[in-house]
């Protein structure tokens, strides 16, 4: 008795565990559009690698920057001569092999160079700027996309639910032409009728949910989200469809998106990048001035010195005769012993320094700084004309999408209509179809043109939703679903 108590209690707190604790922390996440927004900008690859693009662009001008400090560099050597060679330091014709080492530092700055070392990092800072609008553009047609397939799932699942609803009409009418066909009240052909037109929604209804599956599918592959078949999002109840309050035009869009698109503040700077690399090059064809000084010294194995250690040995040696007596006359001579000069007194007695200044002035070139200038004056107009592509672009963009939008909401608006005019059309059918006044094919063909009626009324909704977000995004404001 006492086991069958302790098993009781043991699967009751098991139980509890499952339902209270287990439950909190497999409860699955529903993803809002701003989750799927947020984790498609931290987990893009593309976006990833124009992060490093921006960093390496940084990197670049800090360099820039770095360059217009004086250089600094150190060199030594270490050589071995064999034969005949003339020492450096003795200046003498050395015939054994002989040691010698150069130490020096050397230092130099530029001090004019046509200005372009200052337009190159003017220019770099330009370009810096300009990778971080091409981000910012990146993340916002990565933005937009992700806001079209989440739509998509919305549009997709509410035409599922239509789907579902429409089928679930004729199964109830299935079932009630069936009872009466076998009650003699109807003929089999409605019934036949109405059993091919489930057939045909419930192969509608596959659709719908096959086309979901899929929008949920591309969703997380264009977020870059692993693909599994618990991926949920929300579905927010979505504000009515009317028209937007305030004088809203396309010119009005227009001028604010030229302010605000970093699209065109990106082509902006490259324009002014162009025009900082033509200076850069029209700096080649001045004079260059450069302030430099240096610091050497070194070693021989060819260095003598005499060698205070050991005493010199005195000779007497003739040197020379008398003029008249023709005698011959002596000299004493110290003939004293020497040694390798050491290390430590060469660098010492080796010192030299340096300070100077270096003009070049440029003559000819094989006319290459004149092409350069050329070549930069194209590439400034290539800019031009990119930034009046971008601006043009973007004119057609937002006309496109008002145009779009002021369609989709007049298109809204009818099939509102239409669906209501629908409804009522196959309420009245479906009554004279109950007390047997209407044939199913009739009763079939009045369901078919309400279920394409909603259908179209929800692709007018979920396309002026998308087009409004659009013009709402180059208004400045931020992507979302407006929610009652």
């Amino acid at each position: 008795m006492f086991l069958h108590r302790l098993y009781f209690w043991s699967l009751t707190f098991i139980l509890f565990l499952l339902l209270s604790g287990g439950g909190t922390v497999q409860a699955q996440k529903i993803w809002t559009l701003e989750d799927c927004i947020n984790y498609a900008l931290e987990n893009n690859l593309d976006i990833q690698k124009q992060i490093l693009m921006v960093e390496s662009n940084k990197k670049t001008l800090l360099q820039s920057a770095l360059s217009m400090l004086p250089d600094l560099n150190a060199n030594g050597t270490n050589v071995w001569n064999f034969g005949q060679t003339i020492d450096q330091y003795t200046n003498t014709f050395a015939t054994n092999t002989v040691r010698s080492n150069n130490f020096y530092l050397q230092s130099g700055v530029t001090l004019f160079n046509g200005l372009q070392k200052i337009n190159t990092l003017k220019k770099n800072q330009i370009n810096v700027l300009a990778s971080k609008y091409d981000l910012d553009v990146m993340k916002n047609n990565i933005s937009l996309a992700v806001a079209g397939y989440y739509l998509d799932i919305l549009f997709n699942g509410e035409l599922q639910e239509v789907a579902k609803q429409q089928l679930a009409i004729t199964t109830s009418q299935v079932d009630r032409i069936d009872k009466m066909v076998a009650a003699g009240a109807s003929a089999k052909g409605d019934l036949l009728n109405i059993q091919a037109q489930k057939a045909a929604e419930e192969l509608s209804l596959v659709e719908a949910e096959n086309k979901l599956n899929i929008s949920y599918l591309s969703l997380q592959q264009l977020i870059d989200l692993e693909v599994t078949h618990n991926f949920q999002v929300e579905k927010p109840a979505l504000k009515l469809v009317e028209a937007p309050q305030g004088l809203i035009t396309p010119e009005v869009i227009y001028e604010h998106a030229l302010k605000a698109r970093p699209e065109v503040q990106a082509a902006e700077l490259r324009v002014q990048s162009a025009q900082k690399t033509l200076a850069i090059a029209r700096g080649t064809l001045y004079p260059s001035l450069t302030f430099a000084g240096s610091w050497g010294t070194g070693y021989s194995g060819a260095a003598q010195e005499i060698d205070p250690t050991i005493a010199p040995v005195i000779t007497m040696e003739k040197i020379g005769i008398t003029q008249f007596s023709r005698d011959t006359v002596l000299g004493y001579y110290r003939n004293y012993s020497t040694r390798i000069t050491s290390f430590s007194d060469q660098l010492h007695q080796n010192e030299n320094q340096s300070l100077g200044f270096y003009l070049r002035v440029p003559i000819f070139n094989g006319w290459s700084s004149r092409n350069s200038i050329s070549q930069a004056k194209i590439n400034r107009s290539q800019a031009e004309l990119d930034l009046g592509i971008k601006k043009r672009d973007l004119r057609k963009l937002i006309e496109q999408a008002y145009a779009d939008a002021v369609a989709s909401l007049q298109k809204y608006n009818s099939s509102e209509e239409k669906v209501t005019a629908q409804e009522e059309s196959f309420k009245y059918t479906q009554q004279k179809f109950d007390v047997g006044m209407m044939t199913s094919f009739d009763y079939n063909n009045s369901k078919k043109d309400l279920t394409k009626a909603q259908s179209d009324l929800l692709q007018a909704k979920y396309d002026f939703i998308f087009k409004t977000t659009i013009l709402d995004f180059y208004m400045g404001n931020p992507i979302r679903i407006n929610r009652e």
